[in-house]
């Protein structure tokens, strides 16, 4: 017999919920394993020995049902970056004990490029002292940039929440008779796949975003205003999708850092705002979608929650099976009929590494998202789950903060 332990890490999304629910409803096909403990605000929960049962939370098939719908991390999460073992171990140590106390066979933490850092300095930490705790890393982030994975639950849905949101300001602009320009800025640090997956719209006949600027391609704000001037001479009411993550000039956004020395992102969209209606001079706005991109679990995609889910699964057989080290990764087989398989990568090759767009996915102006990548995005936000509301709201599974102090 043995425990497990599960903890969410970084940027709360739709589906890493689901993720927990896969691990959760798993191990509960295994008789070898006993408790399964979640660990409250990721690793720092495994770091201070506070864990909570599970088993004792989430008590029927309903209650999975409801958690698998519930955005955010219900366990908590962090942004704790384990320093270099041959520096300091006092850490390591405390992890350590904490999951031979508890009787911990196999950890998995659900994140994304920062806990894979997590997962691979454990296992290699763990190796290194012969202690047999099987430490499997699941893919989460809407920002899709994981390396080798074909792409990361929780980005679907992100995706799928742009999109219709992009659909609605295309319907709202278009009311008025005077020129004007929206900007809508969506987040994307270095990679712009949520950006570019506004795109999606193209594929209903919308020609709007008619710009879109990600990262991956140099941006200058002179470029910028020109290519608002030739759409504003085709189209009444421009629609623009920028990534917060382009370059821009020192001060625009704010320079604060997290501990794992990524910048807080923000202020592109007013910088944008500001320039076109001083150059140009037209009725113009931005629109920041910030953190509702990541939540909106009311258009979430099924494919998204239902992929989530079962990566978690697959990360629980990964570890009987006798793996560690290791993040589950998605495999596209084919688009039509889309087909994915799951499959492992060595976490060491995820860790601290980012995926950008391709090249074929932008247009040859930079200023666009090409056809291509169409096939691409459309399958990840197929399908609505069917979503228990309340009162005309959707409801969502808590854990009383009691438990969580």
């Amino acid at each position: 017999m043995m425990n497990i332990a599960v903890a969410q890490s970084g940027g709360p999304t739709c589906a890493i919920n689901a993720s927990l629910v896969g691990v959760f409803r798993e191990a509960l096909k295994v008789p070898d394993i006993d408790a399964v403990f979640g660990s409250v605000n990721g690793i720092e929960g495994i770091i201070n020995n506070h864990l909570v049962d599970m088993k004792s939370l989430i008590k029927s098939t309903e209650d999975m049902e409801l958690l698998k719908q519930t955005p955010s991390t219900v366990l908590g999460s962090c942004r704790y970056k384990l320093p270099d073992r041959q520096d300091d171990d006092s850490v390591y140590r405390k992890i350590a004990n904490t999951l031979i106390q508890r009787q911990i066979g196999a950890f998995f933490y659900i994140g994304g490029n920062d806990s894979m850092d997590t997962v691979n300095k454990l296992s290699e930490y763990f190796r290194e002292i012969s202690l047999d705790v099987k430490i499997i890393g699941i893919p989460k982030t809407i920002d899709n940039d994981l390396c080798i994975t074909d792409h990361t639950p929780g980005f679907g849905s992100a995706a799928k929440y742009v999109a219709v949101t992009m659909h609605e300001i295309i319907r709202d602009s278009s009311v008025y008779s005077m020129p004007s320009v929206t900007v809508a800025e969506i987040m994307g640090r270095h990679a712009g796949w949520l950006t570019a997956s506004s795109a999606v719209l193209h594929a209903l006949g919308e020609s709007a975003p008619h710009l879109i600027y990600v990262p991956e391609c140099k941006f200058s704000l002179e470029k910028f205003l020109k290519d608002v001037r030739q759409e504003m001479a085709k189209h009444k009411a421009v629609i623009v999708a920028v990534s917060e993550g382009i370059e821009v000039p020192d001060g625009v956004q704010s320079g604060v850092v997290d501990n794992f020395g990524h910048k807080y992102l923000s202020g592109i969209g007013k910088y944008l705002e500001e320039s076109v209606r001083s150059e140009i001079g037209c009725k113009v706005r931005s629109i920041e979608l910030n953190v509702m991109q990541r939540c909106s679990s009311h258009l979430c995609s099924r494919t998204d929650i239902d992929e989530a889910e079962a990566i978690g699964s697959a990360g629980v057989r990964c570890a009987l099976n006798g793996d560690t080290g290791k993040v589950m990764v998605f495999r596209r087989v084919k688009n039509q009929p889309y087909t994915i398989v799951i499959e492992t990568a060595d976490a060491g090759e995820i860790a601290n590494k980012e995926k950008f767009l391709p090249t074929e996915f932008v247009n040859k102006e930079g200023n666009n998202i090409s056809d291509k990548a169409l096939d691409y995005f459309l399958p990840l936000i197929h399908g609505e789950p069917d979503i228990v509301i309340d009162k005309g709201i959707p409801k969502h599974f808590t854990i009383q903060e009691s438990v969580l102090k």
